[in-house]
């Protein structure tokens, strides 16, 4: 009988075979040239493979704690994936952020172009972008006849991205600027030059395509409820957290998070400008912030560099000190991210072989200035010691960690969970003592601390509180939301709209990163608890991320 890492590692292989596109991201070799399956017959491929191996793994005996701890993350996660298949959930996912729409384009910004074979391996994927999208149509198509559709929203801003990768917008074509970088002297010459071009021709009409069906065929049949109620909510926020969450006392504590964080930033509002008066501290602080030019980064090449150069330095000062990080954990880079996609900065972790390192991607958005105040939490979050000490540090554990382990497993709960908490815990070793960069932080906490209330607000339905001085006894809408976000955290007017498409277009995702932090935040105070006065902080972090992702609810067990 094959042991529980066995299992868990063939079933790695085999999902890289059914999905290339979540190959690539994780570095698995030899799929960079194939497109995933996103038709119906694709999606029932990867449930048949999942409750395969969840046959296996419930056979297998675990001959190790770490073999336990593999054994029920495998199982915990997999049984989610085949819940939300028999829930319909691929017959409608689509949203502006994370759906096969967005994974078509943005798998080729993962995808080396140093030499020819990259080079026709870029050309054979592209020509299968109009493959995959038809099979993403067909499934559309199922999940309208069977009354499993999408909202309105995410249809709309899926369209404007699709007109932006195109260049219908104005903007220069995603695939052209992909080609820019093709040197025919270096990567194959003129016949590969032509299959490209080719290709990309056929993958632009593809996008096209796609973007009139959604505005002519889907937009009449799509939803014009954004929420999705409680049971679709529910499945949702338990598949993104690993854990059975409470909603109301949920809701309760969101509400309690952002009072927290507004008093906080109204204290340190009279850091940052002195004088101001009591009732528009906060926002009069955030105005200087945004303006003035000395506490701004001019030009998105020197925003990039200082990007890069401040990850940098945190890994100097951090590597030994507060982590012990292998020499591979050392690198990342810092890049501007393709224009269409949402404006919020996110992070791709590195190649199982590291010969790509770990990135983090920032949208400008078309901004040349850059105020840094919260630029410096955010770095700390996406990149270190936030998502890349967490995903790059699981990928150097080969010899502790099952594969599944290293590259498939974990929430978004425990690993937004532990960058916002890397964003706190920055504070707490000194490194926002200007008051500039804490209050960068607060109001990363105040934007995490809304979308618990919104994200479950809007998609249960719920009243805000009648006690509040916002709105009493309304029940939350998108308007309502973007209203409330506006008045309580200070991101620019385009990126706050963004937002509250992708919590709709995301249930029970946006609410991660703070009940994530709540879970590694009790953890981290019961170990201290337990060691007293012996409780060595760098030994905590070595030792709760060697662990591996997981769950949850599993990491309340294991840490609890």
């Amino acid at each position: 009988m094959p042991s529980v890492y066995e299992i868990a590692d063939r079933f790695v292989e085999t999902y890289a075979a059914l999905n290339p596109i979540g190959a690539t991201y994780m570095g698995v070799p030899g799929h960079d040239h194939l497109m995933a399956d996103f038709s119906p017959d694709g999606a029932e491929a990867m449930v048949s493979a999942e409750r395969s191996a969840i046959r296996d793994m419930q056979a297998a005996k675990p001959a190790s704690d770490r073999e336990r701890v593999c054994r029920d993350t495998f199982l915990e996660e997999l049984r989610l994936g085949v819940e939300l298949h028999e829930a319909g959930e691929h017959l409608r996912g689509l949203n502006i952020l994370h759906s096969p729409v967005q994974s078509t384009r943005s798998v080729f910004d993962m995808m080396p172009q140093a030499n020819e074979e990259h080079w026709s391996n870029i050309a054979s994927r592209i020509e299968r972008v109009g493959e995959a999208l038809d099979g993403y149509r067909t499934s559309m198509r199922l999940g309208a006849d069977r009354g499993l559709v999408a909202a309105q929203r995410q249809v709309v801003g899926t369209a404007a991205q699709l007109d932006t990768w195109t260049g219908a917008d104005g903007t220069d074509p995603f695939f052209s600027r992909l080609l820019s970088g093709f040197d025919g002297a270096k990567h194959g010459g003129a016949s590969l030059k032509n299959r490209l071009e080719s290709a990309t021709s056929k993958a632009n009409a593809a996008f096209a395509g796609f973007a009139s069906f959604l505005r002519d065929e889907y937009m009449p049949v799509a939803t014009t409820r954004d929420g999705v109620g409680r049971e679709r909510y529910s499945l949702a926020a338990r598949s993104y957290n690993g854990i059975e969450l409470d909603l109301e006392e949920t809701y309760r504590w969101g509400w309690e998070q952002t009072g927290w964080v507004r008093s906080e930033m109204e204290k340190t509002a009279s850091r940052i400008k002195p004088g101001a008066s009591a009732s528009a501290s906060v926002k009069e602080a955030v105005e200087l912030l945004d303006s003035d030019p000395e506490r701004a980064v001019h030009g998105v090449d020197e925003f990039r560099q200082w990007m890069q150069d401040l990850q940098d330095a945190t890994i100097d000062d951090f590597d030994g000190k507060h982590f012990d990080l292998d020499p591979r954990v050392r690198e990342i880079e810092a890049m501007i991210a393709p224009a269409g996609g949402a404006l919020a900065m996110y992070y791709t972790g590195p190649s199982e072989d590291f010969s790509r390192p770990g990135r983090t991607w920032y949208p400008t958005g078309g901004k040349t200035a850059f105020p840094i105040w919260r630029e410096v939490s955010t770095a700390y979050h996406e990149g270190v010691p936030g998502h890349h000490f967490q995903i790059a540090t699981n990928l150097t554990l080969a010899g502790e960690l099952s594969r599944y382990q290293r590259l498939m497993a974990g929430t978004s709960g425990y690993v937004e969970g532990w960058a916002l908490y890397a964003e706190r815990l920055m504070g707490e070793l000194g490194y926002l003592e200007n008051p500039d960069h804490y209050m960068g932080m607060l109001d990363a906490q105040a934007l995490r601390s809304v979308r618990v209330v919104v994200d479950i607000g809007m998609h249960l339905g719920l009243k805000v509180p009648a006690d509040s001085e916002f709105h009493p006894g309304d029940v939350w809408s998108g308007d309502l939301a973007l209203e409330f976000m506006r008045d309580r955290v200070h991101y620019p007017a385009d990126f706050v709209a963004s937002e509250i498409d992708r919590y709709l277009g995301l249930p029970g995702q946006a609410i991660s990163y703070k009940v994530g932090e709540r879970v590694w935040l009790d953890a981290r105070e019961a170990a201290k608890s337990r060691a007293g006065a012996g409780f060595d902080l760098k030994e905590w972090h070595n030792a709760a991320l060697g662990l591996g992702p997981m769950g949850l609810a599993q990491m309340k067990r294991e840490m609890g």
